[in-house]
């Protein structure tokens, strides 16, 4: 039988995955979050496909992601980390807070949306914070989504922009897309036409800057 008059054993630290493809800051970061007490790094990564890889290795509590990596941004990490580690937190650290990012990483479950201006010693008290169940959104980028509003694209039409971003012709985007080719060039006079600009590039450059994409 156990002593129940025993002292009880050590609190189990926070389990950190960091996920950023700026080396010097990941490794900054890694090293100032580790001097706390009850946080523990326990993985990093520099892609958003190498941090799903490592989440499902290490199955950290929080995973720290940037918003802007190569192979998957942070909120599709998020997504696919809701289905497959429902007990991992997520929080999405950015240098470019668009509104419509916020509006993407809350959907996806996201419990913490805050700049990569924030201190470190701040971003371990909302790690803290995340990890105990609560949300915390920064209130700059808070108010910033409110006053810019919901985008106005279908997601139909945000998926076509998104495929037109990078000047494929319209035969490309209507085979990936599985649409007829007039079909697709409906969608996308459509959505230039709602964001007012002169053609699908410059729309897809407006909904890139608004976080619409």
């Amino acid at each position: 039988m156990t002593n129940p008059h025993s002292a009880p054993g050590p609190i189990e630290p926070i389990r950190i995955m960091l996920a950023d493809d700026e080396h010097l800051i990941r490794g900054a970061l890694a090293a100032l979050l580790g001097l706390e007490d009850d946080l523990q790094v326990v993985a990093e990564a520099a892609s958003g496909t190498e941090a799903l890889a490592m989440a499902r290795a290490h199955r950290p509590d929080v995973a720290v992601l940037d918003l802007q990596m190569p192979g998957a941004d942070g909120v599709t990490v998020a997504t696919s980390l809701r289905t497959e580690l429902p007990d991992c937190r997520t929080m999405i650290v950015t240098g470019h807070g668009r509104p419509g990012h916020l509006k993407r990483a809350l959907e996806a479950g996201v419990r913490g949306f805050v700049p990569k201006t924030v201190s470190a010693q701040r971003l371990a008290e909302i790690i803290r914070t995340v990890h105990g169940g609560s949300r915390y959104v920064d209130p700059e980028l808070a108010a910033d989504a409110i006053s810019a509003g919901d985008s106005p694209l279908t997601a139909r039409e945000a998926e076509l922009l998104e495929l037109a971003e990078d000047g494929a012709p319209i035969a490309e985007i209507a085979e990936r897309a599985s649409l007829t080719q007039g079909t697709v060039r409906n969608y996308l006079s459509a959505a230039t036409a709602k964001l007012g600009a002169e053609n699908r590039h410059a729309a897809a450059r407006i909904a890139r800057a608004q976080g619409w994409l």
